[in-house]
C-alpha cells in the first residue's frame, strides 16, 4: 500500500548562491572609480606644455620693448602697429590672403573634377594613376623647385603671385583628389541613377544629387589647402623677388637678421599670422568633423 507521504514528491534541493566572481587583484574598479587626478593631471601638464609657447609670444608682442617682466602690464601694441605700417605686413596680408583663396577655389574645382572621374569612371590607367598620385606625396617640394622655376621663367611669371597659387595647387591637388573620389565613392550610385531616370543629365544629377552632401568634404580638403598654402614658405621665397609680391611667412623671414632679432616684432607677426588659420578652423570645426562621413545615407 503507497501511502500518502511516499506519493509526495520532495522538493528540489535548495542551491546556496553562487559566490562572487573573483576578480584579479587591482581590477575590482570600476572606469567610473577611477580617481580624477589620474585623468587631470595627465591632461593638466600637456596643456602646460601646449600653452606656455602661446603666452609666451603674446607676452613678447605685448609688453613694451625692453621690459623683462613674465606679466604683459603695461600693455602696448606697439609691436603691432610697427610690422603692419614699417614692415609692410598689411601688404604681405593681403597677398597672403589672396593666394590662399585662389589656392582653396582651384584646388577644390579641379579636385572635385578628378576626384569624380576617379570615383565613377573606369579607365585602363587608372590604378597606375592612382598609383602615381598616392607616389607624388613622397615628393618633397624641395625638389619641384628647379623645374617650376624654369617653367615660370619660361612663361615669364617669376615675381607674380600667380606662380605661387599655381605650384601650391599642383602641389595640394594629388592628396585632394584622393580625399574627394572616397568621399564621392560613399554617395550611393543609385541615387544619380534616380536622377538620369527623372530627366536629368549627368552634370545636373551631380549638381543636385552629389554635391550636397560633399560639402563636408569639400569645406575639409579647401580648408587643408588654403592653410597650407597660407603658412608655406618656399615657393614664396623662390619665386618672389619683390617685396610688395611677398607673403607673411616670408616676410616673417624678414624681420630675423644675422646679429639681431626683434623679438616684440617677430612675435606680433607671428600673431598675425596665426589668427587667420585660428578663426578658419574656428568656424570650420564643425564641418571638419564631419568631413570624413561625408556622403553617408541613410536608407
Amino acid at each position: 500500500m503507497i501511502t500518502k507521504e511516499a506519493t509526495e514528491v520532495a522538493p528540489p534541493p535548495v542551491s546556496a548562491p553562487a559566490a562572487p566572481e573573483q576578480r584579479p587583484h587591482g581590477r575590482n574598479r570600476s572606469w567610473d572609480e577611477v580617481p580624477r587626478w589620474q585623468i587631470y593631471l595627465p591632461l593638466s601638464v600637456y596643456l602646460v606644455f601646449t600653452l606656455i609657447p602661446f603666452y609666451w609670444i603674446l607676452l613678447f608682442a605685448l609688453r613694451p620693448a625692453g621690459s623683462t617682466s613674465l606679466v604683459p602690464w603695461p600693455m602696448t601694441f606697439d609691436h603691432f602697429d610697427k610690422v603692419w605700417t614699417e614692415r609692410s605686413f598689411g601688404t604681405y596680408f593681403q597677398n597672403s590672403l589672396l593666394v590662399g583663396l585662389a589656392t582653396l577655389v582651384m584646388t577644390t574645382v579641379i579636385a572635385l573634377a578628378g576626384g569624380y572621374a576617379l570615383a565613377r569612371f573606369d579607365f585602363k590607367v587608372k590604378q597606375a594613376f592612382m598609383l602615381a598620385l598616392l607616389c607624388s606625396q613622397f615628393v618633397p617640394g624641395a625638389l619641384l623647385l628647379v623645374p617650376l622655376f624654369e617653367i615660370f621663367a619660361e612663361l615669364r611669371m617669376i615675381n607674380s603671385l600667380g606662380s605661387v597659387i599655381i605650384a601650391e595647387t599642383v602641389f595640394q591637388l594629388p592628396l585632394s583628389m584622393i580625399l574627394i573620389s572616397n568621399f564621392i565613392k560613399n554617395v550611393p550610385y543609385s541615387l544619380e541613377e534616380a536622377a538620369w531616370v527623372d530627366g536629368c543629365n549627368r552634370l545636373t544629377a551631380f549638381r543636385i544629387v552629389v554635391l550636397p552632401l560633399l560639402r563636408p568634404g569639400l569645406i575639409a580638403v579647401g580648408s587643408f589647402a588654403f592653410v597650407h598654402s597660407w603658412n608655406h614658405f618656399l615657393f614664396a621665397l623662390m619665386f618672389l623677388n619683390n617685396q610688395a609680391k611677398q607673403t607673411i611667412p616670408v616676410g616673417l623671414n624678414t624681420l630675423m637678421s644675422s646679429d639681431s632679432v626683434d623679438l616684440g616684432a617677430l612675435a606680433a607677426g607671428g600673431i598675425i599670422a596665426a589668427v587667420p588659420v585660428v578663426i578658419v578652423f574656428a568656424f570650420i570645426q564643425k564641418w571638419l568633423i564631419t568631413g570624413f562621413s561625408a556622403g553617408a545615407v541613410k536608407g
